[in-house]
């Protein structure tokens, strides 16, 4: 089972997001674990204070060390009664400075460690010295900037999860969509046939399942090369993790 560990100065957002819907249901049942931690409880001060000005002035202010260090060293004390003796285990920053979270990412993390340990920052980051002695790897969600690292800690969470065992029903539910495949998702279509004049392809509806498979494949591909052209050029890398 994965577990997944938060420390955030915001839990209650995190388990807002997490505590819902897929995610939700499979902490339910037991397929993963998601644990969020207040770094505002490990603070040295009596006000839980856990910022203050950086060296050098700037603007803004800074997470200090010892509270996320503290917090840091709770999360590991916690899951140590339950984690095999080999546990392998990876601690994340959620930081605009990192590499950007892909699906072939994603795919790795699930394979090659049982508990990710995910930090996120807030006000104008973290002290680097707990940074560097904590952290294995920095990871963002994308080429902009977020006021914390609560909402990028949600979507990392939830990427890798819904590829653990058990959270989907079947494989196919995530190896077949957009992106995991190395192209975009064919459109998809329910009741009624006919909305607002336009009817399902009468493809889908004619029972031939090759020449189905063969509409959604075209159709994919064009979709593929209208909208990520540059994820053609991926289609190999893409196909190979799902392999793996």
């Amino acid at each position: 089972m994965m577990r997944f560990d938060i420390m955030t100065l915001f839990p209650e957002l995190v388990r807002g997001v997490l505590d819902e819907s897929i995610i939700g249901r499979a902490q339910q049942a037991g397929y993963i674990e998601v644990n969020a931690y207040n770094i505002r409880d490990y603070s040295e001060d009596k006000h839980r204070r856990v910022d203050d000005t950086p060296y050098g002035g700037g603007k803004g202010m800074l997470m200090m060390a010892p509270p996320v260090y503290n917090c840091y060293e709770a999360v590991l004390a916690d899951g140590r009664g339950n984690a095999p003796p080999d546990e392998r285990r990876h601690v994340i920053y959620m930081s605009p400075k990192g590499r950007v979270l892909t699906q072939q990412r994603a795919v790795e993390l699930e394979r090659d460690y049982d508990r990710l340990i995910i930090l996120c920052g807030h006000y104008e980051g973290i002290d680097q010295r707990v940074l560097d002695e904590i952290v294995d790897e920095e990871i963002s969600v994308g080429d902009y900037v977020l006021t914390g690292g609560e909402i990028p800690a949600c979507i990392l969470v939830d990427c890798v999860a819904r590829l653990c065992d058990g959270v989907l029903a079947e494989a196919v539910c995530y190896e077949d969509e957009s992106i995991s495949c190395g192209m975009l998702e064919y459109p998809q279509y329910t009741r009624p046939y006919e909305f607002h004049g336009v009817r399902v392809p009468d493809v889908l509806i004619s029972g031939h399942h090759a020449n189905i498979d063969k509409w959604r494949r075209e159709t994919a591909e064009a979709l593929t090369a209208q909208k990520r052209p540059d994820l053609l050029g991926r289609g190999k890398e893409a196909n190979d993790c799902d392999q793996n």
